[in-house]
């Protein structure tokens, strides 16, 4: 099967943007689970984002970590080395917008310090981002009066996020080589995967990056040095290798 033209050119771009990950609901996306073994795909990317070299005006980027894509095509973008998140609406390849941080890295509640991920809660029209600088998840609401974020939590080496069909967050931290589920407003969160300390060993990880959370509420994770993606069921004491983990 061959996808329509437009279909294969938003995922082409969302890979050439940044190939390490991509981050959506997975009930919004949902269709990636159905795509075919023999699909095709878009041969060249088309710049959607950036491409104007590093820097920090509107038209730039340096070193984007996370992205989120909204259902209308926006991609929200954590500028990871301009301490900000950037907003591209589609079909707006010029210039950016900035939507939290950029007033240089900081603690403020205005401010961010090394950005690597976002995503979008829908459910109250807010970006929840990992300040990972900060050692902190926080959340800008999108229509706020003030320019600032709250601390949903605090004391994590956070690297990445991702949400579930029930609203739970998924937070990996890569200090503790632990993923924890928290319910929004709550600061402690759930053990989901890791958390035996550092170690290759089937119920450890080694610095968790990426994640992401299918419909079974199944997490996979990004085990960095160990050089491997592992799935943990839920409730799982233990995770599966399902790529990689060969040295």
């Amino acid at each position: 099967m061959i996808y329509s033209k437009e279909f294969y050119s938003i995922l082409s771009k969302l890979f050439q943007l940044y190939s390490r990950k991509i981050s959506f609901y997975s009930y919004t996306f949902s269709l990636l689970v159905n795509i075919p073994a023999n699909a095709k795909w878009a041969q060249n990317g088309v710049t959607i984002a950036g491409g104007h070299g590093g820097g920090d005006a509107t038209n730039q980027l340096y070193r984007p970590y996370g992205l989120f894509v909204d259902d209308d095509q926006t991609v929200v973008i954590a500028d990871y080395e301009n301490h900000r998140i950037m907003q591209w609406k589609n079909g707006d390849t010029t210039n950016g917008q900035v939507f939290a941080g950029g007033k240089g890295q900081g603690n403020g509640l205005n401010q961010l310090k090394y950005p690597s991920d976002v995503l979008i809660d829908k459910e109250n029209d807010s970006l929840i981002i990992c300040d990972q600088g900060n050692r902190r998840v926080v959340r800008w609401f999108c229509h706020s009066s003030t320019a600032q974020g709250e601390v949903l939590i605090d004391n994590i080496r956070c690297y990445a996020l991702a949400m579930d069909d029930q609203r739970y967050l998924y937070v990996s931290d890569e200090g503790k080589h632990e993923v924890r589920r928290y319910q929004l407003g709550e600061k402690n969160g759930i053990l989901v995967a890791g958390g035996n300390g550092k170690g290759d060993g089937l119920n450890q990880l080694n610095r968790p990056t990426y994640l992401f959370v299918d419909r079974d509420h199944s997490v996979y994770v990004s085990d960095w040095n160990n050089s491997r993606v592992m799935k943990w069921v839920e409730g799982a004491k233990e995770g599966i290798v399902v790529a990689g983990g060969q040295g």
